[in-house]
């Protein structure tokens, strides 16, 4: 479990994060989403302990991490969106730097690589950005870590490769794990984030699972549009709209009409989504 507690984070005098709390449940894959600028690589940061809280607190499963002890440091990986090729072929880099983390395998890096269809005697600093992107997600999947931090993981990735991306997440993460995907490319990862986290400079806007999500909006995809809709945008054949769910009625959720939905209704939607 992570339980971040009423934390603020300013870069100098301009601030960042504002009195945010969420907490974080293992076996689930967070979607981490938000405007530019409201901070979400910056909690990454702080979650993973590259950045110290300057007002609250955050817990992870009893560390605080901006003391990086070991045992915490063991057991998290954070993923920057934009990451360097050292003079080394890739499976020579894995069993150098995997022996920092005990559950690392270099036979797991070399299938994901393969399921990436990377050369793993490829150097890194002759990769192109994507197979260079590829490589590291190979690694910090392979280092098992029950705690995983990845910021715009798909970018530069071709669409090939973002199904590959879905596909290794999947079947190469510990059921115990917390994993944390922060990103802009929403359609590319809809079908495996679940919950949702949709974050402001001030305040967590939403944290819900898909499931209670559906259950209390509405997605509807049909050819008249309905006045009384929270969101709507027109698309071939219709429009997708965002409904209060008073029927009970299942629906597919399409992200980015959640995310316009939440920011034309902030305060709304906290609202339906209160547990308090």
């Amino acid at each position: 479990m992570i339980k971040v507690n009423n934390i603020s984070f300013s870069y100098g005098s301009v601030p960042c994060l504002e009195k945010i709390s969420l907490s974080l449940e293992e076996g689930k894959i967070y979607g981490l989403l938000g405007e530019n600028g409201v901070g979400k690589t910056t909690l990454l940061t702080l979650l993973s302990g590259l950045k110290n809280v300057q007002r609250g607190s955050i817990d992870v499963d009893g560390f605080a991490p901006y003391d990086r002890e070991p045992d915490f440091l063991a057991g998290q990986f954070y993923l920057p969106d934009e990451v360097w090729g050292p003079n080394a072929t890739a499976i020579s880099f894995a069993r150098q730097k995997g022996i920092f983390w005990p559950d690392f395998s270099v036979s797991k890096f070399s299938e994901i690589m393969n399921i990436f269809e990377m050369d793993t005697n490829q150097k890194m600093d002759a990769m192109s950005a994507g197979q260079l992107k590829k490589t590291w997600i190979s690694f910090a999947l392979a280092c098992s870590t029950k705690h995983l931090y990845l910021d715009e993981p798909t970018n530069g990735l071709d669409i090939p490769s973002k199904a590959q991306f879905r596909k290794a997440i999947m079947n190469y993460t510990r059921e115990d794990s917390i994993i944390v995907i922060s990103t802009h490319q929403v359609k590319d990862l809809e079908n495996i984030i679940d919950p949702i986290i949709i974050l402001d400079k001030r305040d967590v806007l939403l944290n819900a699972s898909v499931q209670e999500i559906t259950s209390k909006l509405f997605f509807d995809y049909g050819t008249v549009l309905n006045p009384d809709s929270l969101y709507s945008e027109q698309i071939p054949g219709g429009f997708i709209q965002v409904q209060h769910n008073v029927t009970g009625e299942e629906s597919k959720l399409n992200v980015e009409a959640l995310f316009n939905t939440v920011h034309k209704h902030k305060e709304l939607v906290k609202g339906i989504f209160s547990h308090e």
